[in-house]
């Protein structure tokens, strides 16, 4: 069985490192991407069990990368989750509606985070 491994794409290097170490100190292999070109780049290249994507990024907007994974064959089964301090209303079903599986608003919470990342992940053995 190999380890599960979620790519973070994050611009913010405070916010990366937080959910990073959360969930590697969780079991989980953690990729981090600071634009989102780079995370399309690296979720073709590494294909990983789950992407959880900042919805502003420097080159990109979220909803953008997640329409152009969803539109790659290579990465369309990936799931990804927004994760995001734009709780406005709409923004959830704005995610939604670019292909995102679900959507969880930031600051994080260290406690709950790895159980909330944990719902979207497979099921071991089924990545």
């Amino acid at each position: 069985m190999r380890p599960r491994t979620v790519l973070l794409v994050e611009d913010h290097p405070l916010n990366m490192e937080l959910a990073a170490d959360v969930l590697r100190a969780a079991g989980l292999t953690i990729l981090e991407a600071t634009t989102a070109l780079d995370g399309i780049r690296m979720a073709g290249e590494h294909q990983p069990d789950l992407v959880l994507l900042d919805m502003r990024l420097p080159d990109l907007s979220g909803l953008e990368a997640v329409r152009r994974l969803r539109a790659d064959p290579d990465t369309a089964s990936i799931p990804v989750v927004a994760l995001t301090a734009q709780a406005m209303k709409g923004d959830e079903q704005a995610a939604r509606e670019a292909g995102c599986v679900g959507y969880i608003t930031k600051p994080i919470n260290t406690r709950t985070f790895p159980g909330e990342v944990e719902h979207f992940l497979p099921a071991d053995g089924q990545a």
